[in-house]
This record gives C-alpha cells, sequence and structure tokens, in this order.
C-alpha cells in the first residue's frame, strides 16, 4: 500500500453469519476485536475487512447493499488488499494496529447474507484480522502500513537498581541486544534500565506488549533470592499464560556451568502475541541463558502470533542479512 487508505464504514452485529449494521464508531479491544460485535472472541477472525472497490462491482449489477451487508466491520478505500499479506500489520486510526491473518474463507452452507443477496463477497475477498493494539476507530480515519512494524520488534529491560542509578554500566543490557539483533534483526523498539521496582516493571512490560506491538520482550536481573528481585514477580503479574519448559530448559543449561542457577526465580510467558523472557542479570550468564533458547525464538514467536498454519502465515519477518 503506497500512501494510506480510509475507513468509510465500521460495523457491528449480534449474530454471526448476518448482515452487521453501520456504527459512527467503535472501539477496538486488544486481542478481543470490536466492542460488542458477535465475531470478537480470542481467535484469528476478530475483525473483517472488504474494499469498498469490490463492493462497487456489487452494486454496479444493480444491487442496493449497505454497510455491514456482507458481515464486514470495516469497508475501506484506497487500500490494496494485494499489499496485505498474512502477517503484515498496520495501523488504523489514531492508535489501532491489527495484524492480517486470514484471506478469504470457506463457507461450508449458504449463510442468511447469501441467501438474501444471491453472492457473499467475504470468502473470496475479505481480509480478517487479529486486534493487537486497541483503540477507537470510525469512518474517515487513516489505514496505512508502517515499515516499523513490517519486522520482528524486540526490546530489552535491564532490572538493576545499580544500572539505573548511573553506579554500574549495563553490560547485561548491551550483550542481550547483540545477541537478539543477530538472531532477530535490527527491530529494537526499546532498551530500558529500570530499578528494582515491582510496578515500574510491570508497567513497563504492560507497554511493551500493548502499545509497542513488541512480539518478545527479554529482561535481565532482579531474578534471585536477594529481598529486591522481584522481576518474576513482575512478569508473573503481566503474562496471562506461562511458558515453563523454555525457563526450565535455560535453568537446566544453567547447571552446566555453576550449581547456583538452581536458585533461578526466572520466568517466561505470553502477554497476548508477545513472548516475555526473564534472564539473569550476570553478562555471562545472559548471554549463556539466551543461547539456550535462541534456537527456538523464531518458532515461537510465529506460533505465538495466533495465524493458524493454514492461513498462509509466512515466515516471521526479519531483515536480510
Amino acid at each position: 500500500m503506497s500512501g494510506q487508505g480510509v475507513i468509510l464504514a465500521t460495523c457491528i452485529g449480534e449474530s454471526r453469519g448476518a448482515p452487521k449494521r453501520a456504527v459512527s464508531s467503535v472501539r477496538l479491544v486488544r486481542g478481543h476485536g470490536l466492542e460488542g460485535d458477535a465475531h470478537a472472541g480470542n481467535w484469528h477472525r476478530q475483525v473483517s475487512m472488504l474494499a469498498d472497490e469490490e463492493i462497487a462491482k456489487v452494486r454496479s449489477a444493480g444491487l442496493v447493499v449497505e454497510p455491514g451487508a456482507f458481515g464486514e466491520n470495516m469497508i475501506t478505500s484506497g487500500v490494496d488488499f494485494a499489499e496485505l499479506a498474512v502477517g503484515r500489520r498496520f495501523r488504523v486510526g489514531q492508535q489501532a494496529v491489527l495484524q492480517i491473518t486470514q484471506r478469504g474463507k470457506e463457507c461450508h452452507s449458504p449463510c442468511s447474507i447469501y441467501e438474501r443477496l444471491g453472492d457473499c463477497l467475504m470468502p473470496r475477498e475479505g481480509l480478517f484480522a487479529r486486534v493487537r493494539r486497541g483503540g477507537r476507530i470510525g469512518p474517515g480515519d487513516a489505514v496505512c502500513l508502517d515499515p516499523d512494524l513490517d519486522r520482528v520488534r524486540w526490546a530489552v529491560c535491564t532490572i538493576s537498581d545499580r544500572s539505573a542509578s548511573g553506579e554500574r554500566q549495563d553490560e547485561s543490557g548491551l550483550a542481550v541486544r547483540g545477541l537478539l539483533e543477530g538472531c532477530l534483526g535490527s527491530g529494537l523498539v526499546s532498551h530500558a534500565v529500570l530499578a528494582d521496582e515491582q510496578d515500574a516493571i510491570g508497567n513497563e512490560l504492560r507497554r511493551l506488549c500493548d502499545e509497542e506491538v513488541c512480539d518478545i520482550v527479554v529482561t535481565t536481573g532482579g531474578t534471585g533470592l536477594a529481598p529486591r528481585d522481584v522481576t518474576p514477580e513482575a512478569t508473573l503479574a503481566v503474562v496471562e499464560r506461562p511458558i515453563p519448559g523454555m525457563a526450565e530448559a535455560i535453568r537446566a543449561a544453567g547447571l552446566a556451568h555453576t550449581p547456583h542457577a538452581m536458585l533461578s526465580r526466572a520466568v517466561c510467558g505470553l502477554r497476548g502475541q508477545t513472548l516475555i523472557v526473564n534472564l539473569s542479570g550476570s553478562p555471562s550468564a545472559a548471554r549463556e541463558q539466551l543461547a539456550v533458547i535462541l534456537p527456538v525464538l523464531p518458532h515461537a514467536i510465529a506460533t505465538a502470533s495466533g495465524i493458524p498454519n493454514d492461513c498462509g502465515r509466512p515466515a516471521p519477518r526479519h531483515e536480510e542479512r
């Protein structure tokens, strides 16, 4: 898509397989869909889109087609749907970010739309998306691609009172950055240095997952037994699904170097489609731990996206190196 398109209509419906009704604006909810719409939920077809250019072909045949007639949530103009491949992310309105999860769909039996109009565009021309960042949208809002969204987006959070105060250089965070860039490309979104404060850590993790649409956030530090080591508690308060096997693999590999590895309380998990990984604060330990999971990160990011394999999910986006 060169430049940007625009939303012509936003629509919601109370039942599936039926026409929707146009509304002046609607709220997109992260990981859910359009507030009040029957198709919203924890699945990959949260938002449906049709191009007005395709609907115009139906109108030219003499049919009167109102917004939402084909069960679509959004009607756009000026958007080149051919450029919106499965997996691509794009901005809608002032805040929202959507990710394409499916092109077209299979209809197993004629729905009420087909029975009423004698045709349905959605199976052939529809695009479906998941809400990666929420926000309110309505007619007149822009739909545009952003090059920064077309890469694996990652962030690093160093958790250390001494580094946050400037007393000690952030060596572990820099070590992690180097390894992640070599594996995932130059999609660094943020490198923050925070004190060992649980609320501040949790707020930053939420921001990176919900607002910055990161694919992975890696923390270093605060995973031990000291009273101010609260990174695991902050992470557990944020993640929605734990990934115990990843944390166990990190600890198991660490035991080959030192028995102290069993004292790590690091956790790994998912918040929405974002992977969060805790690493130790020692630069050497952080490098060793990250090296253990690097081989699985591209697959983990791809599966966490929630795009089914049969929907043509592409390989994880990364830069040619």
